[in-house]
């Protein structure tokens, strides 16, 4: 089966950055053989033991999302081949934008910005939401009702709050109506930052990997239902691992 790339461009550093390309996959699109950050997860072969992490809230995602036919899936974490082929066999056409790298970046770069402003020159606002503000103006700008499907992964707790909210809100506008977010919370700080893959329908393999940013918040149930109050129904799994995963249906 013969598969075609396709790539559009965006800007990853904010107002002034260099731009960098985002993929679009789809059904006649290729999977890039290498991803970002952390290599991809493999689904076991027969026979062989799947070493992946049992996941009640990818079952719930995909089980909101199986009569999606043809729709549009986001992935806000880095590049895998095992989670591109999962959903692109689905008939899913998957866009990819490492949210968290991108976010990191702009951080360094709007810090010596403001640095460098000769002295007695007013400051731009450094609180969490108008810096978010800032970054999403040039980032994360899709059309509204663009996707059916958002991989969230456990982006927010790399966030403060304020912040968190204002990367939400511009996520709901991206969304139809119907469409599902799979979002995972640490019940507390973690000591190490990993990437997610979807191994299969039932597994995800987490990838340790270096720290884009420190852990900045833990999330309570009650902060959870408020930031996806715009979402009309929501369940939630906590494991043993200290992992919640929760599933938000606009």
């Amino acid at each position: 089966m013969s598969f075609i790339s396709k790539f559009r461009a965006v800007s990853y550093l904010g107002n002034g950055g260099a731009a960098a390309a985002r993929p679009a996959y789809g059904h006649d699109l290729r999977v890039p053989p290498v991803p970002l950050h952390a290599p991809a997860g493999r689904p076991a072969r027969t026979g062989e033991e799947n070493s992946g992490r049992f996941s009640n809230g990818l079952k719930e995602f995909l089980w909101q999302t199986e009569d999606i036919g043809r729709g549009n899936l986001l992935d806000l974490g880095a590049v895998s081949q095992a989670t591109l082929m999962y959903f692109i066999e689905r008939n899913f056409k998957v866009y990819t934008e490492d949210l968290l790298a991108a976010w990191g970046a702009f951080l360094d770069q709007d810090s010596r910005r403001m640095a460098s402003l000769p002295e007695g020159t007013e400051q731009p606002d450094a609180l969490p939401a108008a810096r978010a503000e800032r970054f999403l103006a040039a980032n994360l700008r899709y059309s509204a009702n663009s996707f059916d499907a958002v991989l969230l992964w456990d982006l927010l707790d790399y966030m403060d709050r304020e912040a968190a909210q204002q990367f939400l809100n511009r996520i709901t506008s991206m969304m139809r109506e119907g469409g599902a977010v799979l979002a995972i919370f640490h019940t507390r700080p973690p000591e190490q930052f990993h990437r997610y893959r979807v191994l299969d329908a039932h597994h995800l393999e987490l990838v340790p990997a270096p720290h884009l940013l420190p852990p900045r918040h833990v999330y309570q149930n009650r902060e959870i239902q408020e930031l996806f109050e715009k979402f009309r129904t929501s369940k939630t799994f906590v494991g043993r691992d200290q992992l919640r995963e929760g599933v938000f249906v606009k």
